[in-house]
């Protein structure tokens, strides 16, 4: 785990959490925000809460588990916040929070489908709708498979609206030994597409070529 920076970075990012299996994307995605000093907002859904409860043993949104932080620590001091799923009044629902990328990890395909289809009675969706209007990076990271046509067609929807879906699959071509290696691989994908210089995986060189 990389130090905390001594002043923030400068930059804030919007981490959601859905209903989708994968909370370890999303538990590793914030770690390393966090750890690199930057701004990090975590909105968890209602089956969001459900996913960390089933899969990370978590009760309720435990900030400093999430981001691995010490015992008795306060996120505050780390530039980590959450809003409660419900409160469309919460600042990341306003266009007036300027973040640098919104990150949906893991995205649900009833999340997938609230977004596509502009609903924003959840602070999720509602976050979501702004970070395209606002033409704020927006990453959809969907997990869920096989895909159906209406979650195809709502891919093509947001899309078309600006937003980027990157699917948690991950490569094998950096021969990973460990769980950890692919989430390290898919959790790299999307900080790149956020532009957010890390070192969690390494990068495909290509074969070289005859000298």
């Amino acid at each position: 785990m990389h130090p905390i920076p001594p002043t923030p970075s400068g930059r804030r990012f919007i981490v959601a959490i859905t209903g989708a299996s994968g909370a370890v994307y999303s538990r590793r995605l914030i770690s390393t925000l966090v750890a690199l000093g930057h701004e990090t907002h975590v909105l968890v859904t209602t089956y969001g809460k459900r996913l960390l409860h089933d899969e990370l043993g978590m009760e309720g949104v435990n900030l400093r588990a999430l981001a691995s932080l010490p015992e008795g620590a306060d996120p505050r001091e780390f530039r980590l916040f959450s809003h409660p799923a419900k409160d469309v009044g919460a600042s990341p629902a306003s266009g007036s929070f300027r973040h640098d990328g919104m990150i949906v990890m893991p995205c649900s395909s009833n999340t997938l489908g609230a977004i596509a289809g502009g609903v924003g009675n959840e602070l999720v969706y509602r976050a979501a709708a702004v970070a395209l209007k606002e033409r704020m990076p927006l990453i959809l990271c969907h997990r869920e498979s096989p895909l159906s046509l209406i979650d195809i067609e709502n891919m093509r929807k947001v899309t078309l609206a600006g937003a980027i879906v990157a699917p948690t699959n991950p490569g094998f071509y950096l021969l990973p030994r460990t769980v950890d290696d692919l989430v390290d691989f898919v959790v790299a994908r999307v900080l790149d597409l956020v532009k957010v210089e890390h070192e969690l995986s390494r990068r495909w060189e290509g074969a070289r070529g005859e000298e």
